[in-house]
């Protein structure tokens, strides 16, 4: 997967959205805030109001932003209409709000799994459940960004019923909206960068979790942090999140690429041994795996490392990216490799202009 560019300005994408100018096909996709669907930049549907549309770089960052595809312009195949299962499975995940789909149910509409699995792989390049994933977390944290009521949430989340919305919020954060706003906890925000979407988690002690929303691993990370803490995740302000999202703004822009907000990860004593080594890799160099396990004591621990590196929630601050093979190639990223070569080449690439 490429990374994708930095997307035109919002005005001129609008103006190409107006005119369904088709020479910004690809370029960019455009959410509806009041419907919850995402189009191409010619559909032919009424276009909505300025303040109403959210713009991405890709399919996938527009699911990951809680918006389904539009029926009739069919973002996700410019070329051609979706072969009718892999339309059928789509209405299945929109009827599916829980974010489970089983082979069982699969079956019992005469749907073969295995071959659902594989034509939804072939003709979109993700895995059905990626797909799921990504429509079950989009969902989620859509109203994470926006900290909204859990009425207007339920209204702009793409679901036809407040119980469809709370499963999927449940889901990910481990309680309803209205329990989530009682309880408080740990406070989640979702930050836009040239990589794609962010989730950061933080509390009073500090920063708990940065991740791109798209990463796998990231329920079972959310899962953990409930666990261990003790608490839930809710929408909400926060110093420390306030802090990382201009951080992170300086980091990607070049500005600065140093961090300063306190972080306060969750892991075993031997995480955080290495998590600790991560942070000692000086920024535009890069070490090995042999390297992080002689400094933990023992050079056989290197598959430990890779472990524990994989385990790491907060990413580019704890740089796990600046973890390679001895023989200086790339391997491991959760959030992929294409970020992790992006990220090494952002930070040699500021580190010679800042010298």
């Amino acid at each position: 997967m490429k990374a994708p560019d930095l997307l035109p300005p919002s005005d001129t994408m609008y103006r190409a959205l107006v005119n369904r100018d088709s020479s910004f096909e690809g370029i960019f996709f455009v959410g509806v805030r009041t419907t919850g669907i995402f189009c191409r930049p010619t559909c032919t549907a009424k276009k909505p109001a300025r303040q109403n549309v959210d713009f991405f770089a890709t399919p996938s960052e527009a699911l990951h932003g809680g918006y389904r595809p539009c029926l009739r312009c069919n973002p996700m195949d410019p070329d051609k209409r979706p072969p009718k299962l892999i339309e059928r499975l789509r209405a299945e995940v929109e009827r599916a709000p829980d974010g489970r789909v089983t082979d069982k149910e699969l079956a019992a509409l005469s749907i073969d799994p295995s071959t659902a699995r594989r034509q939804f792989k072939r003709h979109y390049g993700m895995t059905f459940q990626a797909y799921h994933r990504a429509r079950r977390m989009g969902l989620a944290l859509r109203e994470v960004q926006r900290g909204r009521s859990v009425d207007e949430a339920q209204n702009g989340s793409g679901f036809e019923s407040a119980s469809g919305f709370r499963d999927a919020f449940a889901r990910i954060f481990g309680e309803p909206p209205t329990m989530a706003k009682k309880q408080g906890g740990l406070y989640a925000e979702r930050i836009e960068t040239p990589l794609g979407a962010m989730l950061a988690i933080a509390d009073d002690e500090g920063l708990r979790l940065l991740e791109f929303v798209d990463r796998r691993a990231m329920e079972r990370e959310l899962s953990i942090l409930r666990r261990r803490l003790q608490t839930n995740v809710v929408p909400g302000q926060h110093r420390h999140l306030d802090a990382i999202r201009w951080q992170l703004a300086d980091y990607f822009s070049g500005k600065n690429l140093e961090f300063d907000i306190p972080l306060a990860p969750v892991g075993s004593p031997f995480q955080l041994r290495a998590w600790k080594i991560l942070r000692s890799i000086p920024l535009g160099e890069t070490r090995s795996y042999s390297w992080m396990a002689k400094q933990l004591g023992d050079v056989a621990m290197r598959r430990a490392v890779g472990r524990a590196n994989g385990e790491n929630m907060i990413c580019i601050i704890i740089p796990c990216h600046r973890v390679i093979r001895a023989d200086g190639t790339l391997c491991g990223y959760g959030g992929g490799l294409w970020r992790k070569k992006w990220l090494l080449d952002h930070e040699q690439k500021w580190k010679k202009v800042a010298a």
